[in-house]
């Protein structure tokens, strides 16, 4: 053996190592440090419902460098689903308290939309353009902005805003890209018989994904997440959020309660396709007392944005990630 074999051989072995060193595994997201509100119970003038309740949510920098956040407000009194979207914006990631800037969006049933079905906004920045993927009840629609403040509905050549609507009520969605490919993870169920009751039909609740290269064609959908201890009921895969702690290190964030009782249970792949389907074996990190989270990373900071155990606003605290033991 030369030495220049032996030299290419040492550069290997010293890359293989320091490739081995960087991937530490999986780590634990915990909450660090107090809570604080950025949004409350909002007033919808003629819409207000003493039961209404803000749940699944997005937060996101405009253009101008505010923040803004919209939530979909259930239980009021719009008509059909009884749901729409409210908007705040803050100064700072980091202030309390955010100011109301009133309804958001209604829903057009023109565009495909059921009557007060707007579920879930999702909001993220690609190609100068600021895009959100939302549910319109039965599918998920789009809408597009340039300043990441007003928004108008992406229709197709029939007029209308749905991408795609299967399985059975698509909802909750979030995008990430990875490599060419835009991920969209959403949820949605399956009817399964009930095997203690003849005859009976259940929602089994699964995290699905479709994967495209222009935010238009969309591929097959893909579950990636099912059953394990967070259940397969038709609620106990809501709300999912991926994020890339590490290059090629995901993290699933899939929600089975809210309220008083929160749960949150998360995930970790090295396959964004795969989180465990029927089984938690080599997936499953913890589970975290909060609902519908959504993480942000700003400035080398990462924060967490959940729903008020009241359902009646939304807090933020700071994020870290440690080590598993």
């Amino acid at each position: 053996m030369n030495n220049h074999t032996c030299a290419l051989c040492s550069a290997l072995l010293f890359a293989s190592g320091a490739a081995h060193a960087l991937d530490v595994g999986p780590k634990q997201p915990r909450i660090a440090g107090d809570w604080w509100q950025i949004a409350g119970d909002p007033d919808l003038g003629e819409l207000t419902s003493p039961k209404q309740q803000s749940v699944d949510f997005t937060v996101w920098q405009a253009a101008d460098g505010t923040w803004q956040l919209w939530s979909c407000i259930r239980e009021t009194k719009e008509r059909g689903k009884a749901r729409l979207f409210h908007r705040w914006e803050g100064a700072k990631l980091t202030d309390a308290h955010w100011k109301p800037m009133g309804i958001a969006m209604r829903a057009d049933p023109t565009t495909g939309e059921m009557a007060g079905g707007l579920q879930a906004p999702f909001v993220f920045k690609a190609d100068g353009r600021y895009e959100m993927f939302y549910g319109g009840w039965n599918d998920i629609c789009s809408a597009t902005s340039t300043d990441g403040k007003a928004f108008v509905r992406r229709l197709d050549a029939n007029g209308k805003a749905t991408l795609f609507g299967d399985p059975m009520h698509a909802r909750d969605p979030m995008l990430l890209r990875i490599g060419e490919l835009w991920h969209c993870y959403y949820s949605a169920w399956v009817d399964v018989a009930d095997t203690n009751k003849p005859g009976r039909v259940l929602h089994q609740g699964s995290i699905y994904c479709r994967t495209s290269r222009d935010l238009q064609a969309w591929g097959a959908a893909r579950i990636v997440a099912r059953g394990g201890q967070a259940g397969d009921s038709a609620y106990s895969a809501e709300c999912p959020f991926v994020v890339e702690v590490e290059p090629g290190q995901f993290y699933l964030f899939r929600t089975q309660t809210y309220g008083a009782s929160a749960q949150t249970s998360v995930y970790f792949s090295r396959d964004a396709l795969d989180f465990g389907v029927e089984h938690d074996a080599g997936h499953f990190i913890c589970t975290l007392p909060l609902a519908a989270p959504e993480i942000v990373n700003y400035e080398g900071q990462y924060y967490i944005a959940a729903l008020l155990p009241s359902l009646k606003g939304i807090r933020i605290a700071r994020l870290e990630w440690v080590a598993t033991k």
